[in-house]
């Protein structure tokens, strides 16, 4: 691009933002655990604070849960239009599709994105917010049919004035289950996180949802929400098969739970509660102020960030604000996200500096250089104690200034571990699950840090509170934890069985018994990993070990499996030296840039 395009497209791009930002002025509303950036005007942006707090509050009630944590942090974003919201919305054959709310989850921030001038744009990000909570609340992964049918359930609250209605049954329910047919119901609550109903797209999947969310609203309006604990017990724990675990929980059979439910059905639409309204929130008491031009398009171009579809314009947009205003953290710290995304870790780093230095208080860019000193040195930088040094410094910083965030616990564990303080390691990654307790890389962490400080009772206990998990990338990772532990106890037993070893001249006085003889070391372990790909090769050229070329995003991997033939393969029989162009699963853990040892594969 010449100097004079570059020019006119900085020119063209100041006018716009100009346009953009002159028609209505942004601002930001700070409610006790939210904040709402809007051009639609303070009273707007109150409001749908208002709304989110008293949402949040009526989940906490639904739970019997007083602490309900948000354990990822969320922006919500307010758009005076449809037009506007519009430009965010996801693709289909290359146009935006219409929608009125919006809902994009990360690893590092979630967004949530509403038209304001909609007459009702919270149901379906309501549907999304609900699952987050679910995250921050709930210990472990329910059934499918149970998460979707309370975020179905949690969808249709409307709260106005002193009362909420709790359990009203949406219109789209009842038009999909009368003109698409319903599911057994012990068929509905057998539908696993992986199975084809749950994830492919068709009437049985909607179907699913509807279905999922009268029952979640049988069981409330029945008060049956306890027995249903009963039944998670008996399925979960105990193994029952459904049917009976209906009938003991329930006391109906499955085929009498089927019919009641259609009858159900037929009087819920006018069937819900009154709930008293959460106390103590008010709009009044919630602070309001200006965001400059470049700071909002700053913030919108971090949605695009988090967007598949938008994610290339992102970095374009960031560095125009760049050309307008070089001084703007929200931009630089964006960008630097972008460069560390794409594993350009130098970029990232001139990023991070310069928002740290023009913004020292921002929680997500102490963060971002943590993570960036975390990936840069390959999970192994206990040879550079000053890096160390600093990665711990931004993260206590970074919580203290946002002490909900999990991950940044759960990478501060990294670094106390690194430095040899397991005591603080596991303290902060018993926090992080805390926050987000069905985070299974944080269990697996904990349990790794519990294992590398010889405490294998804990490391147990920590793996087997997974146990229950339908991931099959879950139970063959916690398989392989298992057995690694098991293995180190085998070789304890053997060692300490072994007779005392006497020197040449039989001075039993120096002799070794069995609680002095050396014991064999647990290796230490890096924490495991798991990513998406293609496999493109494998290379059989050593058995018995296999090297399995993997392309995840644009890096391409080295996974190196030990012994091919007793590899733990999901999908297939046995690894093949013929597969290429293959879409993957890999658990792993890495030993370089580039590379890793296999722990798992699954063949998708």
């Amino acid at each position: 691009m010449t100097r004079s395009i570059r020019l006119l497209a900085v020119i063209c791009f100041g006018f716009a933002l100009q346009c953009f930002a002159g028609e209505a002025q942004w601002i930001e509303i700070q409610s006790p655990h939210f904040s709402v950036v809007t051009d639609a005007g303070d009273k707007r942006g109150r409001d749908a604070a208002v709304r989110f707090e008293q949402m949040r509050a009526v989940f906490g009630s639904l739970m019997s849960k007083a602490n309900v944590n948000t354990p990822i942090p969320l922006q919500i974003i307010g758009f005076r239009n449809n037009k506007e919201l519009r430009q965010y919305a996801p693709l289909f054959q290359g146009k935006a599709i219409e929608v009125t709310g919006l809902f994009l989850g990360g690893s590092d921030r979630c967004f949530i994105l509403l038209d304001l001038s909609s007459e009702n744009p919270w149901q379906v990000v309501f549907h999304e917010y609900a699952h987050q909570l679910m995250n921050g609340t709930l210990p472990v992964q329910p059934d499918p049919w149970f998460e979707e049918g309370f975020a179905e359930y949690f969808r249709s609250i409307t709260v106005d004035g002193k009362e909420a209605d709790v359990g009203k049954m949406p219109d789209d329910e009842y038009y999909v289950l009368e003109h698409n047919g319903w599911m057994k119901v012990a068929d509905l609550l057998r539908v696993e996180q992986r199975s084809k109903t749950y994830n492919e797209s068709g009437d049985r999947r909607t179907v699913f949802y509807a279905e999922s969310g009268l029952l979640v609203h049988y069981l409330y309006d029945n008060s049956l929400i306890l027995k249903l604990g009963d039944y998670f017990d008996l399925v979960q724990d105990k193994h029952v098969p459904v049917e009976q675990a209906i009938q003991q929980a329930f006391g109906m059979s499955a085929v009498q739970f089927d019919k009641t439910l259609h009858s159900y059905e037929n009087g819920a639409r006018f069937k819900y509660y009154k709930l008293a309204a959460p106390s103590g929130i008010d709009a009044k008491a919630y602070t309001s102020a200006p965001v400059s031009s470049p700071d909002a398009l700053a913030i919108l171009a971090d949605v695009h960030l988090h967007s598949i579809d938008y994610r290339e314009k992102a970095e374009e947009e960031f560095n125009a604000v760049l050309k307008i205003d070089p001084n703007n953290a929200i931009a630089l710290r964006g960008l630097g996200y972008s460069y560390l995304m794409k594993r350009d870790f130098e970029k990232a780093g001139e990023c991070f500096h310069k928002s740290a230095a023009l913004n020292p208080n921002d929680p997500r860019v102490l963060y971002y250089s943590a993570l960036l000193s975390q990936r840069e040195t390959g999970m192994r930088p206990a040879s550079n104690d000053e890096r160390l040094h600093s990665m711990q410094s931004e993260l206590e910083r970074s919580i203290k200034l946002d002490p909900d965030f999990a991950d940044a616990y759960n990478i501060l564990a990294f670094t106390y571990s690194a430095e040899g303080k397991p005591r603080e390691a596991i303290a902060v990654l018993r926090k992080a699950i805390e926050l987000n307790p069905r985070n299974v890389d944080y269990r697996f962490n904990l349990a790794n840090v519990y294992l590398a400080s010889s405490q294998l009772g804990d490391a147990t206990a920590v793996l087997h509170s997974m146990e229950n998990s339908t991931d099959p990338a879950v139970t063959t990772r916690l398989a392989a934890e298992l057995a690694q532990i098991q293995n180190y106890r085998d070789q304890s037993r053997s060692t300490a069985q072994r007779p005392p070893v006497q020197d040449a001249s039989n001075d039993l006085s120096k002799a070794k018994t069995p609680e002095s003889a050396p014991q064999p070391a647990i290796p230490k372990r890096e924490a495991a990993k798991f990513l998406h790909g293609k496999l493109l090769s494998v290379d059989c050229s050593s058995p018995p070990a296999a090297i399995l070329t993997i392309l995840a995003g644009p890096k391409t991997w080295k996974m190196r499996m030990a012994d091919g033939n007793k590899a733990i393969v999901i999908g297939a029989d046995r690894i093949s030296c013929d597969w290429i162009n293959q879409k993957v699963a890999v658990n792993y853990t890495e030993t370089g840039d580039g590379r890793g040892d296999v722990i798992s594969l699954e063949i998708q």
